[in-house]
């Protein structure tokens, strides 16, 4: 089959790579039907987090299984999936707990080793745990489908930064960055029943989505501006809560000065950059709060895919350019040059 591999930084090619089979009678392999291609792909893309040459990417995907193993009961073949970014075995006490990202057992599409989201098919561990199952009737309807993607990851870790933040009915919250992730962000934010939600960001047709998406404000500044915009807003106070969706220095810096005391941060952002951005001082002194990391989304699906069913929730607008397999390596350069924002696969 073909996958899309990487081989160095700016080097991203579309190869024969060998079918994905059976191993464990827990596992099942799925013809990918969507991937995409996810702002965190960037990181390796220029170089900023190590890849061996030929290593599988891509980690966000839905598709038809092909077959499973002795010991899958809840899945057969035929039926629409959508998967985590992380699998996981179910069984573990973390994944008791909901925290399906610190399985022992877990691991990361397009890890060493492991098959990748962008390709023609994927052997998954643990497909019982692992998988969603989606009505086969969306695969008729390409926005839904789209939408449903967004289940992989964005839409999950925007919802899990919200609830980091601790978004409730009546408050205002502040998202820092535009990208897909950050525009998931306030879908979450408005689905929780935030009243006001001012969205960070330069980019017009991005901070379009945002105002479509329920964003009440836009602040285009950056830095100390971006600051001070935003304490405009919200009369000297900052926002309650706020959602970091980038990860550099910068960006937790700003999070961090927009809040307003006694509130919280909910953090996203794949961290990159010389530092962290806090001064756990002034977090001290404000009663500031900080939870988040990377989002446990297969705890989150259950509750997210009615709201995509029924279109309560429909984030298929974070996807503005979709290629087929062949245009992948196009797709990351579209991204890293901002001329895309997420890039969707048709495989």
């Amino acid at each position: 089959m073909r996958a899309t591999v990487i081989h160095a930084p700016h080097d991203i090619r579309v190869e024969e790579v060998p079918d994905p089979v059976v191993r464990q009678p827990t596992d099942a392999v799925v013809r990918v039907v969507l991937a995409c291609i996810c702002g965190s792909d960037l990181w390796p893309y220029r170089g900023e987090s190590a890849r061996q040459p030929g290593q599988r990417i891509g980690h966000e995907f839905l598709g038809v299984v092909e077959e499973t193993g002795s010991a899958v009961s809840g899945l057969k073949a035929g039926d629409l999936v959508v998967a985590p970014f992380v699998w996981s075995d179910g069984d573990c006490a973390y994944c008791a707990e909901g925290l399906t990202t610190s399985c022992p057992a877990g691991g990361f599409w397009g890890q060493v080793g492991s098959d990748g989201g962008q390709g023609e098919a994927v052997r998954v561990p643990f497909a019982d745990a692992t998988l969603v199952r989606l009505p086969a009737e969306a695969l008729s309807d390409d926005r839904l489908l789209a939408g449903l993607l967004t289940l992989s990851d964005v839409l999950g870790t925007g919802h899990h930064a919200a609830v980091g933040a601790g978004v409730r009915p009546g408050a205002t919250v502040a998202v820092v960055g535009d990208g897909a992730v950050g525009l998931c962000g306030v879908l979450a934010a408005r689905r929780l029943g935030a009243e006001r939600i001012i969205a960070l960001g330069r980019h017009e047709v991005r901070t379009g989505i945002a105002r479509t998406f329920g964003a009440t404000d836009v602040v285009a500044e950056r830095g100390e501006a971006a600051v001070a915009a935003v304490r405009e807003l919200t009369g000297g106070l900052g926002a309650h809560a706020v959602i970091e969706a980038v990860g550099t220095e910068q960006s937790m810096r700003t999070a961090v000065a927009i809040t307003r005391d006694g509130g919280a941060v909910g953090y996203v952002g794949a961290p990159h950059g010389s530092d962290t951005g806090l001064d756990l001082r002034e977090m001290f002194d404000r009663n500031i709060s900080l939870r988040g990391g990377i989002a446990p989304v297969r705890t989150y699906i259950p509750e997210l895919l009615p709201d995509v069913l029924d279109g309560t929730l429909d984030p298929s607008p974070v996807f503005d350019l979709t290629v087929g397999l062949d245009g992948v390596p196009g797709g990351y350069k579209a991204m890293d040059e901002r001329t895309a924002l997420k890039v969707l696969v048709k495989i």
